[in-house]
């Protein structure tokens, strides 16, 4: 998919205030430690994932989402009349019908000519929002559109240290619960246009390739778990390989329909799982692992947010320079790869 007419014309980002570190979390955990015998600092030790952050408070998605919409309306030439489109594309959403996309569409009080509705894809869900919109661009169809995702980990790692605690479980019981903890909250919002409306530089959006193995969909899994409650069981380990598998073939297809080679790309971004996920991704992947700009460590993994939301941070620390080629690398369960060029 290549894209001619389709600018980022602003992304933006907002954070929850509590941070909880991974000591605090294996704090919670200290009688399975015990039990076990599994050693202070692990969760770091194997994620290099030191904090992350939780909303101190109950917040619906859509909510989080609007505080990015917020944000990013800071930063945009556009009002809220000029949105021609809003997509909610988070793994988290306020309820089945109607769309978290109508509150967020609320909230922000859009302009009633503006399509409302919800996109989602595990943590892939605002990169297919991305190819969605700038193809809706590209076509004509809108002329701007806002793509918000507001996600929220803590009920799911309230609940998983409860079921933690509660079961008798061994070593290798434990495993399927182990990615769960790596899971941070936060919200991010980019408005997409085109370019023929910008009045000041903006990033453009030039291709996106796309790889799908649904045969890895069994890997990870996760739904509801009672009230405001979450579950979610990971075979980390054969899916992170058959993850890395997948982006390799995308990684291929992206060079041939891009024309960039290994080296092309000043920045890289990608999903933000932890350090295992990164070193291997860059290696199998024949990539300059300098080049990644990561949040893990501090953010945690933020699903749907986790590759947007460390492109803005990338952004502020000014990693990205104009003339910057950029690469978005996401990877998500199901199992998807979405791979997009930007050049700055």
């Amino acid at each position: 998919m290549r894209f001619q007419n389709v600018a980022l014309e602003s992304i933006a980002y907002a954070l929850p205030d509590e941070v909880v570190s991974s000591s605090a979390l294996e704090s919670r955990l200290a009688p399975l430690y015990e039990r076990l015998k599994l050693p202070q600092g692990r969760l770091e030790l194997m994620t290099g994932i030191r904090e992350r952050r939780f909303w101190s408070q109950t917040i619906k998605p859509s909510e989080a989402s609007a505080l990015a919409g917020k944000a990013v309306f800071e930063k945009s030439q556009f009002g809220p009349e000029a949105i021609d489109c809003v997509v909610h594309a988070a793994v988290c959403r306020d309820h089945l019908e109607p769309a978290t996309a109508a509150s967020v569409h609320g909230i922000l009080g859009l302009a009633e000519h503006a399509q409302i509705f919800d996109l989602s894809n595990a943590c892939l869900g605002f990169l297919n929002a991305m190819v969605l919109c700038a193809s809706m661009i590209e076509q004509g169809h809108i002329k701007t559109a806002m793509i918000v995702s507001g996600e929220d980990g803590k009920p799911l790692v309230d609940h998983t240290i409860e079921e933690l605690l509660k079961k008798d479980l061994d070593r290798k019981a434990i495993k399927p619960y182990f990615a769960n903890l790596t899971i941070g909250s936060g919200a991010v919002a980019a408005v997409l246009c085109h370019e023929s409306l910008l009045d000041k530089h903006a990033p453009m959006l030039m291709a996106a390739t796309v790889k799908t193995n649904t045969d890895a969909r069994f890997l990870c899994q996760g739904g509801t778990a009672g009230e405001s409650a979450l579950h979610m069981q990971t075979d980390s380990e054969e899916l992170l390989d058959a993850g890395v598998h997948l982006a390799e073939k995308n990684w291929k297809a992206f060079k041939a329909d891009t024309g960039w080679a290994d080296d092309t790309a000043n920045c890289l971004v990608c999903h933000q799982v932890g350090k295992r996920h990164q070193a291997l991704l860059y290696e199998r992947l024949g990539l300059d692992a300098s080049k990644d700009f990561s949040t893990f460590p501090f953010l945690g993994n933020i699903g749907s947010a986790s590759v947007p939301i460390t492109l803005a941070h990338a952004c502020e620390a000014e990693a990205i320079h104009p003339g910057d080629s950029v690469a978005l690398l996401g990877i998500g369960s199901g199992l998807s790869s979405i791979m997009f060029a930007l050049e700055w």
